[in-house]
């Protein structure tokens, strides 16, 4: 009990170590009941400021809130392969830890998205700050940011999360001072320390996001920094997407004749 209050002691922030509380439960002759009183109450405030800041890094993540995507919300059973435990041990986040990078590259309705996000949800779990954007969002805000001066600031904004997720790359072109703009996010986080890890989605496989960038030296420095210790993920098959439609033929015959009026 006295380590439990000293573990939330230190998560609390307070500066009180294990000999301090051995001490002061001494000297005010604490029973058991007492220090458990007290390792509860403690807990129940780490317990609390811990939910408190998972909530606040997913309302701040921009993942979807209403429906999260999940890791036990994906269907894996529709995964085969000799690598689906790659996938499936995603959730360990070892990737994140081990400053490596993941891209899920496939047809629509594979599911790169909802892994993407569900990677960025157990990020949150953990205490880590995610981001979410597509593509297009990050291509528009970095136009913005160069149009009202604010470049250094979106930048620092895109290195700051531990997980920055991109999603479907390929669905715009990054003009060259945005590549320019996106190689120096991808370089600033190259070097960022502590958990790290950049996730992306496209229909396109690396190879061909030369088509989406507009100035050549970036997009390599940039393709280089992401891929130089990555996991790509290719993802192929028939899209979820649909799974559950269903699908009602009606027929209608020839109008019935109207009755005539009384004459």
């Amino acid at each position: 009990m006295l380590t439990q209050i000293e573990d939330a002691a230190a998560y609390l922030k307070l500066d009180i170590c294990l000999q301090e509380v051995a001490q002061l439960s001494v000297s005010n002759n604490y029973s058991d009941e007492q220090i458990r009183a007290i390792a509860e109450l403690l807990t129940y405030i780490k317990d609390k400021k811990q939910e408190t800041i998972v909530a606040t890094l997913k309302r701040m993540s921009r993942l979807p809130l209403k429906e999260p995507k999940t890791f036990k919300g994906f269907d894996f059973s529709r995964i085969n392969g000799k690598n689906v435990d790659a996938l499936k041990n995603l959730s360990t986040l070892s990737a994140i830890y081990a400053h490596k990078n993941l891209a899920f590259i496939g047809p629509q309705g594979v599911g790169k998205t909802h892994l993407a996000m569900a990677y960025g949800q157990e990020c949150c779990n953990r205490g880590l700050k995610t981001y979410f954007l597509k593509a297009t969002e990050l291509n528009q805000r970095l136009t913005d940011a160069r149009k009202y001066g604010r470049e250094s600031s979106v930048i620092n904004g895109m290195v700051k999360p531990s997980c920055l997720i991109i999603d479907e790359v390929g669905r715009c072109v990054f003009d060259k001072e945005n590549t320019r703009m996106f190689f120096d996010i991808i370089d600033r986080r190259y070097n960022k320390e502590g958990p790290n890890t950049m996730i992306f989605t496209s229909n396109k496989g690396p190879d061909k996001w030369g088509e989406f960038f507009s100035e050549d030296s970036s997009l390599l420095c940039a393709l280089d920094r992401i891929f130089d210790d990555a996991t790509v993920f290719m993802i192929k098959g028939n899209s979820y997407r649909g799974r559950n439609l269903e699908t009602v033929t009606v027929s209608a015959g020839a109008p019935s004749a109207l009755p005539k009026a009384d004459v």
